[in-house]
């Protein structure tokens, strides 16, 4: 299973600054879980994690197996967008797209 990402940037930069954001979090998300093997496969499982208990779950209410996959990856999205657009980045100010 593979993955394809776009990273969308509000302020002006150019294309190869954007293609080495682009590295830089491809990177960090797949140091973060193991392998890039990984990615396609825990975003898949954290998609449907949050489809059945919304975006911010009861961790309580999530299987060991689930608060795991969903641990997992708010761990490397984290980390991913820190390497792309910076530390001091809000998630809710990053904008990329996966595709499975």
């Amino acid at each position: 299973m593979t993955y394809s990402l776009v990273l969308y940037d509000a302020d002006d930069v150019s294309d190869a600054q954007r293609r080495e954001a682009e590295q830089r979090f491809r990177a960090a998300l797949e140091d973060t879980l193991g392998d890039a093997s990984l990615v396609a496969p825990v975003y898949t499982a954290y998609l449907r994690i949050v489809a059945s208990y919304g975006e911010t779950p009861d961790l309580d209410a999530l299987t060991d197996a689930e608060r795991a996959i969903f641990e997992q990856w708010q761990a490397a999205e984290t980390a991913a967008v820190a390497a792309a657009f910076g530390t001091h980045r809000y998630m809710g100010d990053a904008m990329y797209e996966i595709r499975v």
